[in-house]
């Protein structure tokens, strides 16, 4: 039950629902009036969800959701869930994180990372309420629905050259560091991901991923089809121990010691899809890349420049 009633220079609302009672004192009746309808609203969804907190939802959500994604994709879920919790606090209700709190969470986070690093970390969130709307239907509505996203950042242009690369190649290294090498020079023949490159099993010229990237558990194995140079060095240079994450840090550290700037592991892709574009038709690359979307294939990772281009033609 709500009640609006005139206090000094106010108006005073009165929220009094499912043993809860709040109150909170407004310049306009209207301001009074909207208050108290959220905060109802609020209160029922929140006696439906038996009062699950986001610490909770989370906790759920990691354990029966975010296992069926993706191979590797659990522990990045956990750490962006970890930071989410951070700022949301784990024991604040589900229903009271709106809308409106989800984007100040956007406009703190871009202070920090990039437009397209907060849309990813934003599919988490957006993941765990529609689950928590549609499946576990502990929240009436998708709180998700409506918050604006920044824009993606421009797409990259950048090709690996091939004085960079044998820079990295020629570095002498060993152990795990080594690993990294060597899988950067499997990426340059393949236009593999790095976690795919750690996790395939290689049969003639024919890479296995258990599960393809963006697929659920019960997907069916993909295969990559596999140039000699890509077959040979998965030969000589298998089995790998060192896992995405940590072979992704690496890398990093790598080209920083070499004085490599604004070039990463992933740009690696893009070189050998470009590269490859040169000797298979279109419809070839794309089963070798395995995108869906010809659109992303030719606007972000075909990378050859027009004078490049126009040499050849």
């Amino acid at each position: 039950m709500a009640y609006i009633r005139k206090f000094r220079n106010g108006w005073r609302a009165e929220v009094q629902k499912h043993g809860e009672r709040t109150s909170k004192v407004f310049e306009t009746k209207r301001d009074a009036q909207k208050w108290a309808l959220e905060t109802e609203a609020q209160l029922d969804a929140a006696s439906g969800a038996a009062g699950m907190t986001f610490g909770q939802a989370a906790e759920k959500y990691l354990a029966t959701v975010a296992p069926e994604k993706a191979e590797g994709s659990l522990d990045w879920e956990q750490r962006r869930i970890a930071e989410m919790l951070e700022f949301f606090g784990p024991r604040t209700p589900l229903v009271q994180i709106t809308s409106n709190r989800l984007g100040e969470w956007r406009d703190e986070r871009q202070k920090s990372v990039s437009g397209s690093t907060v849309i990813r970390q934003f599919s988490v969130l957006r993941s765990l309420f529609r689950t928590a709307t549609i499946e576990w239907k502990v929240i009436s509505s998708n709180p998700c629905v409506g918050v604006r996203m920044p824009e993606h950042n421009p797409a990259r242009h950048q090709l690996w050259e091939w004085r960079l690369i044998k820079r990295i190649l020629r570095s002498p290294r060993e152990g795990r560091m080594l690993e990294v090498v060597h899988a950067f020079h499997i990426a340059l023949h393949t236009g593999m991901r790095l976690n795919e490159i750690l996790a395939a099993r290689v049969v003639g010229r024919v890479a296995i991923l258990e599960r393809d990237k963006n697929s659920g558990k019960a997907s069916p194995p993909v295969k990559v089809p596999l140039a000699r140079k890509g077959a040979e060095l998965f030969a000589k240079y298998q089995p790998f121990t060192i896992t995405p994450d940590h072979a992704s840090a690496m890398f990093s550290r790598l080209t920083r010691e070499l004085l490599i700037d604004d070039l990463t592991f992933h740009d690696s892709r893009a070189s050998a899809l470009t590269w490859l574009s040169r000797r298979v038709d279109v419809m070839t690359l794309a089963r070798i890349s395995r995108h869906k979307n010809l659109k992303i294939l030719m606007e972000t990772y075909y990378r050859e420049s027009a004078e490049d281009i126009a040499a050849r033609i």
